[in-house]
């Protein structure tokens, strides 16, 4: 079968390939799916360049969604059955022509959803609900900061969000030629990345700071975090898109002064640990999707080939949102 396979590190295409690599059977609780649609995500550049943990080996496949029909149950696995369409949070792996992936990570796609459609919910908007939801836990009329707002994931947050009843989304991109896309998203405001953000912030929400903070830049933006907080506030750290070394956090005191939580989210953690919480949230976006209920926007581009060139827009800062690699 066909591959996008990154040979070794490298912070451009120059070692990634389409390559052809051996069909993977399903081991016991694990399905494998020929795979229609994949999802391309900013991890996968992160995975590219060698960021630690983020590759398993070299050569490595990367691609964390993925939509297609059930080929095969390993043992002690029910269903779905062979043929069904379905998507999965993969972890890796996905951006070929068969993925192998946990069972419990895997569920039926809703009539009238399409594979494309489906590939774009595992990674991008089943994080976005389960970052909302379970590590911000934004309640009704709270106010919502999510750094790189522009991205994939940023843009899945603020529909999210906005269905958890958020009052105000604020949005913090890294350039002025980000602004659009952020708004166009469905952010109220929102602010270049520099050093009178916080103040910035402070004057949007008359003062007060704010409720939730999404963070996806490591441990870069973690002190600036803390300063934009309302009394109560959470800061949740997810990713690291800079690559930079992760520091130590703050001392206690400063949490204990402003009231204020740190978490950490990660999805290929809880793909181990907790699969069914991923399952149920994934279910739940497609279920929204089939009702017309949540809107899916992205960009399909066709063959394993192009999805290079994807990767290299987003580690460039120059990707339109979300794509999608029609197989």
């Amino acid at each position: 079968m066909r591959a996008l396979s990154f040979e070794q590190p490298a912070p451009d295409t120059s070692a990634t390939r389409v390559v052809e690599v051996e069909v993977p059977g399903p081991g016991p609780g694990e399905v494998t799916i020929d795979v229609q649609a994949a999802g391309i995500n900013f991890i996968d550049v992160m995975a590219r360049r060698g960021d630690p943990a983020y590759a398993s080996g070299w050569p490595f496949v990367p691609g964390l969604e993925a939509a297609g029909t059930v080929r095969e149950l390993g043992a002690g696995v029910v269903g779905p059955p062979v043929g069904t369409p379905v998507a999965a949070f993969t972890r890796s792996g996905g951006l070929a022509e068969v993925v192998r992936v946990r069972a419990e990570l895997v569920v039926p796609i809703p009539d009238g959803v399409s594979f494309e459609q489906a590939a774009v919910a595992p990674g991008t908007f089943t994080t976005a609900a389960l970052l909302v939801q379970q590590s911000g836990r934004l309640r009704a009329g709270e106010t919502l900061l999510m750094q790189s707002a522009a991205g994939g994931v940023g843009q899945a947050v603020a529909a999210w969000a906005r269905r958890g009843g958020a009052k105000t989304l604020v949005g913090v991109v890294g350039s002025p030629a980000r602004v659009a896309a952020a708004e166009k998203s469905g952010y109220d405001v929102v602010l270049t990345r520099g050093a009178d953000l916080t103040d910035r912030v402070r004057e949007v929400t008359g003062g007060r700071g704010v409720d939730v903070i999404l963070d996806s830049q490591g441990t870069e933006q973690v002190d600036a975090d803390l300063d934009m907080l309302a009394a109560g506030g959470r800061v949740v750290l997810f990713g690291n898109a800079g690559g930079a070394p992760i520091d130590a956090l703050p001392q206690p005191g400063r949490l204990f002064a402003g009231n204020a939580s740190i978490g950490g989210f990660s999805m290929s953690a809880m793909s181990v640990n907790a699969p069914e919480l991923i399952g149920a949230a994934l279910s739940e976006v497609l279920e929204l999707v089939a009702g017309g209920q949540l809107t899916l926007d992205f960009t399909t581009i066709d063959g394993l080939a192009s999805a290079a060139d994807a990767q290299q827009a987003l580690a460039e800062g120059r990707g339109a949102g979300k794509y999608v690699v029609r197989l």
